[in-house]
């Protein structure tokens, strides 16, 4: 009984850091102070660098997206990275009128390389820009976007990282928990982030890097989830980077279940290899310098997904609850366990508030355990794959008629290559 006494304190002592410091940041959040009207600052010139492999079905409806932005035409241009591409995604890009960066490279494969070869060429471009910003293929951006991080650089800020989030799909379980998932990572966390002075990390799409800082410090991130990974070099070397939580971009998750893994597995492998390869560094400088910035990253890097997270706490305290039923676990142990799940709830709840979340999200909460099992599925995948290290794409299940949209605008259309 000791042993098992013992046992239950342990995991419970390991589980409630992470479990109470989700609601903290959640409860945090609900004193956001509203943003202000935007400051009439001079406008900045930006370069929005939109990669693609293989992307022909979706990219034309990113490319309007973009080219519908509340900003003036002339301070901004849009550069799509056809990179290692065997299909029509250069050809329609040029067509709808923007900037297109082809490159082929069978030694240096990934978007990692991808965005390092794409910067380097547009910051040395005939053009001087202010700002360079990257949007996936696959997504919508709201239209204060520009304006938004315009003012945020204006201020002083170096990185911006924006609200990375997931179209509704209403009726699709897998699309709709990703919804809960990055309304809870990607915006709920990183305001109560903002609201205590902290930096927020890297999410891939909607990144906003000023010129200088990228000259200063290249891009060099080269893993499966190179967004995250350049995001947590930049904190080492104490580079803040501010959210903007009114600067919206929605990203477009594949419908069918078979693509949705595909896309999940190369973000779990990511997630494995950045997590092996930061968490010490992040938790000795937390020690040295005794700072809270640090401690938050690296609760964040080993804190599990919510819905791994309150999977395990619920199997945890399922058992509790048989133990102590036959007086193998003390009445109290079983109280703080129930205690933590409910707190595991409750983050959730105030998180989704947070995010003015719909009716079809809550109404797809119900389906959480029926996603869980599909995860589990993945991660075995995921161990049976091994190790990657190639931009997979992630297959798409609308087809685009590849036709030039008449009144698409006319900008110059700059090619440049890279073959080896």
């Amino acid at each position: 009984m000791i042993f098992i006494e013992v046992v239950f304190l342990l995991l419970l002592v390991l589980f409630s850091p992470l479990v109470i410091y989700q609601l903290f940041l959640s409860i945090v959040a609900l004193f956001a102070r509203k943003s202000a009207e935007l400051s009439l600052t001079e406008k900045k010139v930006f370069a929005i660098v939109v990669p693609a492999h293989n992307e022909e079905k979706i990219i034309s409806k990113t490319i309007y997206s973009l080219s519908g932005l509340i900003y003036p035409k002339s301070k901004y241009d849009v550069f799509v990275i056809a990179d290692n591409c065997t299909d029509n995604t250069a050809a329609l890009a040029r067509s709808l009128g923007t900037n297109v960066l082809e490159r082929n490279n069978e030694l240096e494969t990934g978007k990692g390389y991808a965005l390092r070869w794409a910067f380097d060429s547009i910051l040395n471009h005939t053009k001087n820009y202010d700002a360079l910003i990257v949007i996936d293929a696959d997504s919508l951006v709201s239209g204060n976007f520009l304006e938004i991080m315009n003012d945020y650089l204006s201020t002083g800020s170096q990185v911006i990282q924006s609200s990375d989030l997931v179209l509704s799909t209403p009726g699709n379980w897998s699309i709709e928990a990703t919804r809960i998932g990055f309304l809870l990572y990607n915006y709920v966390k990183p305001l109560g982030r903002k609201v205590l002075g902290l930096s927020m990390g890297l999410r891939g799409n909607g990144m906003c890097f000023s010129a200088k800082m990228l000259t200063d410090t290249p891009w060099q991130a080269w893993s499966l989830t190179e967004d995250v990974e350049y995001g947590l070099i930049l904190q080492l070397k104490g580079i803040h980077i501010d959210f903007a939580p009114e600067a919206l971009v929605y990203a477009q998750m594949p419908v069918e279940a078979v693509h949705a893994s595909s896309q999940r597995v190369r973000w779990e492998m990511g997630r494995y290899q950045v997590i092996r390869a930061y968490t010490w560094k992040f938790l000795v400088k937390a020690i040295r310098e005794r700072s809270i910035k640090y401690v938050d990253v690296f609760l964040d890097l080993i804190t599990p997904p919510f819905v791994n997270l309150i999977f395990v706490m619920g199997i945890i305290t399922s058992c509790g609850s048989i133990l102590w039923m036959i007086n193998l676990l003390p009445e109290y142990l079983l109280l703080l366990w129930i205690g933590l799940f409910s707190i595991g709830f409750l983050y959730l709840f105030i998180g989704l508030f947070v995010g003015g979340a719909d009716k079809t999200l809550y109404k797809s909460l119900y389906k959480l355990p029926l996603y869980l099992f599909w995860k589990l599925k993945v991660y075995i995948q995921t161990i049976r794959h091994g190790r990657q290290k190639e931009w997979i794409r992630t297959e798409r299940d609308l087809a685009t008629e590849l036709v030039k949209d008449p009144s698409a605008p006319s900008k110059s259309q700059t090619i440049y290559h890279e073959k080896r």
